[in-house]
């Protein structure tokens, strides 16, 4: 007898799924599942989202667009909290490969287009250590040639595709823009726009005074972890809905979203979705880059060299609880917001982390140390020696990513691989001597620093998998 079940639909416009397509007014770089449980979904749910339609390119892989093209841009959100709830997002009314570069000069020629942003984590805004654009990497060396020989041509790195955009704009006489940028980089507004006007420089210094006059850089806090997708949340959904979702995105109730920054040319309405707009987005963004991703990171290598594999699991373990909120008590003294506030924030963090829904692995948050120690830690790190301790929490992240570096817990994955992993080589002290120098010199002199973090190295690799025994 054969099998005459039908096969369940898969998700998109044309089998009645979600919203129709709205115009594009958006252009998005880097279509990954934070995007997608962020941006996206607060574009989703503002009330004029009928207007604004956005345009999600990926970073180098085709992957997602290979997966979202066949369902219109169309994916499944899966908030998991005490029960899981299943929302098709319609915000994304066209996806593109990264190849695709004239969809890309398209949407940048066109005066329709208001609003451009990004996620394509601290390691792709290619900035060298002081900040300025990194002309000594390949990419970006490649990306100046190209554009000097020819303003059409394709870029591969973040800065060289927005100025590609910008001349591409400029050439249709378009008109403003807003560019902003939502990855976890301290000032990230002003940090892509330094890193954009040396690539100019390098490329087209006359289009300095057009940049000057038609782009508004936005600065913004981002908040909301989100997990990768597995096979689980394929089944969830079809489940749950009845549909085939390539790739639904797992996420947890919680989200924030704080926005700094001019719109010449309008805006979805993300404050009615549940955005913060306001004048000065530091105070949030550091309690955010100390609070929660310094304490991932401090997990991620902690808590692999102990044995977990997920936030949740290393959060309930006693001893790297305790470290967290070593950690927290630390960070907490620099914060600028309300003491109450902060409390407050730290109990939500506990909340979240434990979450056994969210299964935030570690060593995806262990990615790209190089990027994400020196604003996440650092700054508490020189803060406390300036106030004449010497900080049990800072020390210890810094020791544990030396044994990350030296082959403990995560396995090692940087957009520096290279030169970190040549780190972690030598003896314990000489790895300590080399992390210390790279992120900075006045750490690399500090012999009290230096001390604390050789002492917590040592201890991290007595007790190497100790959670496991």
């Amino acid at each position: 007898m054969s099998d005459t079940t039908t096969p369940a639909p898969r998700l998109s416009r044309a089998a009645g799924h979600g919203r129709p397509a709205a115009p594009v007014r958006i252009v998005h770089v880097g279509l990954g599942n934070f995007f997608r449980a962020h941006q996206a979904w607060y574009t989703d749910k503002a009330p004029d989202a009928a207007d604004w339609g956005i345009a999600a390119f990926t970073g180098r892989s085709p992957a997602m667009a290979n997966a979202l093209n066949p369902q219109d841009g169309l994916y499944t959100l899966i908030t998991r909290g005490a029960t899981d709830s299943f929302d098709v997002i319609s915000s994304i009314s066209a996806v593109h490969a990264a190849s695709d570069h004239e969809a890309w000069l398209g949407y940048w020629s066109s005066p329709d287009l208001a609003v451009v942003t990004l996620t394509v984590t601290e390691a792709g805004y290619m900035r060298a250590p002081d900040g300025a654009l990194d002309r000594s990497r390949e990419d970006v060396q490649a990306d100046i040639a190209a554009l000097r020989a020819d303003p059409l041509a394709a870029a591969a790195t973040a800065p060289g595709r927005i100025v590609s955009g910008y001349l591409a704009r400029r050439a249709a006489g378009a008109g403003a823009i807003a560019v902003v940028p939502c990855d976890n980089l301290p000032d990230n507004g002003p940090a892509l726009e330094r890193v954009v006007a040396d690539l100019i420089d390098a490329v087209d210094p006359s289009l300095a005074d057009w940049a000057a006059q038609n782009v508004a850089f936005g600065t913004t806090m981002v908040d909301r972890i989100t997990p990768a997708t597995t096979d689980e949340h394929r089944a969830a959904v079809l489940a749950a809905l009845g549909v085939v979702d390539a790739s639904p995105v797992p996420t947890e109730p919680f989200s924030e979203w704080v926005i700094a920054g001019q719109f010449p040319k309008g805006r979805p309405a993300w404050d009615a979705a549940g955005a913060t707009i306001v004048d000065d987005v530091v105070p949030f963004e550091q309690r955010k880059l100390w609070l929660l991703n310094g304490s991932h990171s401090l997990l991620a290598y902690s808590g692999t060299i102990r044995g977990h594999e997920t936030v949740a699991d290393a959060i309930n373990d006693p001893v790297n609880r305790a470290w967290v909120e070593e950690w927290w008590d630390e960070a907490s003294r620099h914060l600028t917001l309300p003491e109450a506030d902060v409390a407050a924030y730290r109990q939500a963090l506990l909340s979240r982390f434990e979450n056994p829904n969210i299964r935030h692995v570690l060593a995806q948050i262990a990615a790209d140390g190089s990027q994400k120690i020196p604003v996440r830690i650092v700054p508490t790190l020189r803060a406390e020696r300036a106030a004449g301790r010497v900080p049990v929490g800072a020390t210890r992240a810094v020791a544990a990513w030396v044994c990350h570096l030296r082959g403990l817990g995560a396995p090692i994955k940087d957009a520096r691989a290279s030169e970190v992993a040549a780190l972690g080589e030598g003896t314990l002290e000489e790895s300590v001597d080399k992390v210390l120098a790279f992120l900075g010199a006045d750490l690399a002199a500090d012999e009290q620093v230096r001390a604390a973090v050789v002492a917590h190295a040592e201890d991290l690799t007595a007790h190497a998998g100790a959670a496991r025994s």
